[in-house]
């Protein structure tokens, strides 16, 4: 029985530290959520995996410059098959041909930096070679043998672009562009991070108005049955009292289900976990800062990665404009071997016999050698290249008037956003001072309802004023702050702090 009842404590200790875990709160600033999204979200990691890939792209093009060393076996290689053979002064006859090999490859390939290469290679296998002569009542020969080679062999294209290079300038543009792209995939999730932030916040805080709403009804409900018990005022005045506050019950309950929500898709967005309970904290008040409109086109105009990543697709296009010049380009390539080969001259014995037989025949046979000059020259495609070049170069125009546009577009962007973030910030400022002109009337119209100088439709009117200019106050400092968090992603610079989003960059 004591086992059991210790059993059964240590099991509600254990649930009741897990419902205490589960339910503590956890306090996240602005600063804390990006650091949190920045890590943690999944369109992060997703980014990061893809910008991984190009990243590793780009070193296999860039490996193209480095040695390889092949090998590979054949153990063993089988066949038989139906031979035939011309005669001179009569029908073919049909051998059947029978052969099975055993042996490997192997291959050192050095690349240069010119794009040619250096390879070394070697090849030796023992092969058991039959043939079956049909004319001779099916008679069968077979032989053991070993075939030796080893070679050397030099080839260089001349006359036209380093293939190599260029393959490797075009991975690596390409991982560059990944890394732009990446860089502006964090700005928008920054941005996104800040409205989602300022969403919870705002109906956290329009859940407070709420519970003030109610808090205030209730009290008037309160006083309005006291002067209602003591015949100062009529019956109706009490019903009205009530389904205030019932209604205010009832926003209340609305605004902790959409906060719930909005709660949930936060924590989806920054990569936490949906069972922790989080309270967002900001700051109310903040300093007013300058922006040059003209300071702010022009980091815009140097910072944007969208301008980078048109200049890339331009460096990208003039790359295929050459190679499709080169389609009516000279081509010269020089290629050279020179290889020792060696056939087993022996009728039979073992292994090792076979293959000092194949060496020894390597020594007295001639190697064998040659080199070759080729040029080659389209004389007529029919318009077949000229077409080709003349697409690209149309391409090279499109990317160029893309980039044009890009600018004039971020201009008149940014042109907008700071009007907006002084518009934001003016409308704040009037909206608090609204505010506090409300909280106080309010305080007034209490004073006067408690006195008897306002019935209680009327200060519910006095609370639905107040509520909405507490509303239009949290609704223009909202709009201030993301107007500010649109201007730091647009520009890619905190005008805040007076700093580059940009490590790298001087200031």
């Amino acid at each position: 029985m004591n086992k059991v009842k210790y059993s059964l404590i240590f099991f509600l200790l254990l649930i009741a530290g897990t419902y205490l875990h589960a339910s503590e709160t956890y306090k996240i600033s602005f600063d804390e959520a990006i650091r949190i999204a920045l890590g943690e979200s999944y369109t992060v990691k997703y980014h990061k995996k893809e910008i991984d890939a190009t990243h590793y792209s780009y070193l296999y093009t860039k490996a193209d410059f480095k040695p390889m060393l092949d090998f590979n076996m054949f153990t063993p290689s089988w066949s038989e098959s139906l031979q035939s053979i011309s005669q001179v002064d009569g029908l073919p006859v049909y051998n059947s041909v029978g052969s099975m090999q055993m042996g490997g490859n192997l291959s050192f390939t050095y690349v240069l930096p010119t794009g040619g290469n250096f390879a070394f290679s070697s090849k030796m296998y023992w092969e058991n070679y039959r043939t079956t002569l049909s004319q001779k009542d099916n008679e069968e020969l077979e032989r053991d043998q070993v075939y030796s080679r080893f070679a050397l062999s030099f080839n260089q294209p001349i006359f036209t672009t380093n293939q190599l290079k260029e393959n490797m300038k075009v991975a690596r543009l390409d991982y560059q562009k990944s890394t732009c792209y990446f860089t502006r995939v964090q700005m928008d999730i920054v941005y996104n991070v800040a409205a989602s932030f300022y969403e919870v916040y705002q109906l956290a805080y329009e859940l407070k108005i709420n519970q003030d709403r109610l808090e205030n009804s209730r009290e008037a409900y309160r006083i309005t049955k006291l002067k209602q018990e003591t015949g100062n005022l009529p019956e109706g005045e009490l019903l009205i009292a009530e389904i205030t506050v019932s209604q205010n019950e009832a926003r209340v309950m609305e605004s902790e289900g959409k906060l719930e929500t909005a709660k949930d898709e936060f924590k989806l967005l920054i990569g936490l976990d949906l069972v922790k309970d989080i309270e967002l904290v900001a700051e109310m008040e903040f300093e007013t800062f300058l922006i040059d409109m003209q300071q702010a086109i022009d980091e815009a105009l140097a910072n944007r990665m969208e301008i980078q990543e048109n200049n890339i697709d331009i460096e990208l296009q003039k790359i295929e404009v050459k190679r499709a010049k080169r389609e009516r380009e000279i081509k010269g390539n020089i290629s050279a071997f020179y290889d020792f080969t060696g056939l087993s001259t022996r009728d039979g014995g073992s292994v090792g016999q076979l293959v000092n037989s194949s060496f020894d025949n390597m020594k007295d046979r001639p190697s064998n050698r040659g080199i070759a000059f080729t040029l080659s020259y389209p004389i007529a495609d029919w318009g077949r290249s000229k077409n080709q070049k003349k697409r690209a170069e149309m391409r090279l125009k499109q990317q160029e008037l893309n980039l044009d546009n890009t600018k004039r577009v971020i201009e008149r962007e940014i042109r907008e956003i700071v009007r907006s973030v002084y518009e934001a910030e003016r409308r704040f400022r009037i909206n608090r001072r609204n505010q506090e002109v409300a909280i106080e009337s309010y305080r007034i119209s209490q004073m006067r309802f408690e006195n008897g100088d306002m019935t209680s439709q009327e200060l519910s009117i006095e609370q639905e004023r107040l509520s909405q200019v507490q509303l239009a106050y949290i609704e223009s400092y909202i709009t201030y702050r993301l107007s500010v968090a649109n201007l730091n992603r647009k520009t890619m610079f905190d005008f805040e702090n007076n700093r580059s989003y940009l490590l790298d960059k001087e200031i």
